[in-house]
């Protein structure tokens, strides 16, 4: 068996998605050193991983980024990208640097799996021979390696084809390195050399180009179309989650409807403002013969006040597993993993997400038919229930997401997984462990 050091930035939806595919890799026998804020700490005993707890200087709470940081309230588009990308991800980098170059001294590591917003991982790559492992990217957001036939990530701009859309791509990456992220840019590269020697070979975003390989947590029909698709990109299927065996709440008999079902979420992080997006569909669904099923993301049901309409049914979490089967339309603001259990499932969705990489999530819904693109974040009411009107009126959608729904169904994320650490891991010229107590690769 093999022993791997999992990365990951300390935010909720970071480390939830690395916690599943850690239990995996215990499960199968692996040894698994989980380096994360010891916030985490409960969770990553109870995957049965060992927690590396972060340094102070390697560690920022993103979960709670306004309360560390005042100075980003407030902050929007470009603005808020540049100050993330700073502040939040490249100066922590050197110290989780430290960290990974600590392990491996002190422990036979195989391979660092991290996920790409772990910088220090990215630096790793330009280590020295003697201190290099495989380095695997844990694609739990969407695909963001630039290519010729794509935008650069983070603006939600879809494909155009032909030689008009490659130049309008082209000059959409040149803004982006040099103006509109050209400051932070500067200041990865003098980091980067400073560390390692060596600039991130690019916008420091686009490292998993890098990687020794990228095992990207989807399928390639949801992703774009890339002529110039790197050999390291693996589409090793999504992260499904295991069974629920959770209580369901006293109204799931009414689920047994000859009515419309709509499921409406803003997942479990972005759900303190139910303004966003619960309020405006509740209030737009509230006269329409539809049940409407909110799932308040661990918020308290009484939370949404007295806003719940009759044809509502409102419960704090609901077993996926079970709900979607039933559900005619899902409602999100766009969350990576619960996108891709509703299509998986065959729901077609109607989102609304335009923060971090669900700005990417809700650009694919859009393109691949699935679904509705509000693109907004706070949508009107009369918008919301036009697009859900339009989902259950129009045959298309359906089609699209059961198209989408059976290429799910031939892959398994966690199978996917461990086919490419076979690969990677035992490969012949992969990069040896260094550990001090290594006797090397032994794969899996």
């Amino acid at each position: 068996m093999s022993t791997f050091l999992i990365t990951c930035t300390p935010a909720h939806g970071h480390v939830m998605p690395l916690l599943r595919i850690a239990r995996h890799l215990v499960d199968r026998g692996d040894t698994v050193r989980f380096l994360t804020s010891r916030r985490y700490a409960a969770q990553v005993q109870a995957a049965g991983a060992e927690l590396v707890a972060m340094t102070d200087d390697a560690d920022v709470d993103l979960d709670h980024a306004d309360e560390a940081f005042p100075d980003r309230v407030g902050l929007t588009g470009p603005a808020a990208l540049r100050f993330d990308m700073s502040t939040l991800f490249l100066r922590p980098a050197p110290a989780q640097l430290a960290m990974v170059r600590a392990e491996l001294a002190a422990h036979p590591i195989d391979a660092v799996l991290t996920e790409p917003l772990f910088l220090g991982s990215a630096l790793a790559l330009h280590l020295p021979d003697r201190e290099r492992v495989p380095v695997i990217v844990l694609g739990i957001f969407p695909l963001g390696v630039p290519s010729r036939d794509t935008a650069p990530f983070g603006l939600g701009v879809t494909p155009r084809a032909g030689w008009m859309g490659r130049a309008r791509n082209a000059a959409l990456r040149v803004a982006a390195r040099h103006v509109i992220f050209g400051g932070v840019q500067r200041e990865a590269d003098a980091l980067s050399r400073r560390e390692v020697g060596a600039t991130f070979g690019g916008l420091f975003l686009d490292w998993p180009r890098h990687a020794d390989a990228i095992a990207q947590f989807s399928v390639s029909a949801f992703e774009y179309p890339r002529s110039d698709l790197a050999p390291n990109v693996h589409f090793v299927g999504p992260l499904t989650p295991a069974a629920s065996d959770s209580s369901v709440p006293a109204w799931w008999d009414d689920l047994d409807t000859d009515r419309p079902v709509v499921h409406v979420t803003q997942g479990t992080i972005a759900n303190s403002d139910f303004d966003q997006l619960v309020g405006p569909t509740l209030e737009a669904l509230a006269e329409r013969d539809v049940l409407v099923v909110v799932s308040t993301g661990g918020r308290p049901v009484e939370a949404l006040g007295a806003r719940v309409p009759a044809n509502a049914r409102v419960a704090r979490y609901l077993p996926y597993d079970r709900l979607l089967p039933r559900v005619d339309v899902m409602v999100t603001n766009g969350g990576y993993g619960g996108v891709q259990q509703a299509l998986a499932a065959g729901v077609p969705l109607v989102v609304a997400g335009q923060t971090e990489d669900k700005v990417e999530v809700s650009a694919r819904v859009g393109w691949t038919g699935a679904g509705v693109n509000l693109r907004t974040s706070t949508p009107s009411t009369g918008a919301v229930g036009q697009a859900v009107e339009r989902v259950l009126g129009e045959p298309s959608f359906r089609e699209r997401a059961r198209s989408l729904a059976a290429a799910y169904a031939r892959a398994d994320g966690l199978a996917g997984l461990t086919a490419l650490l076979q690969t990677v891991v035992s490969r012949p010229g992969a990069p040896a462990s260094t550990g001090a107590a290594s006797t090397g690769s032994s794969g899996s």
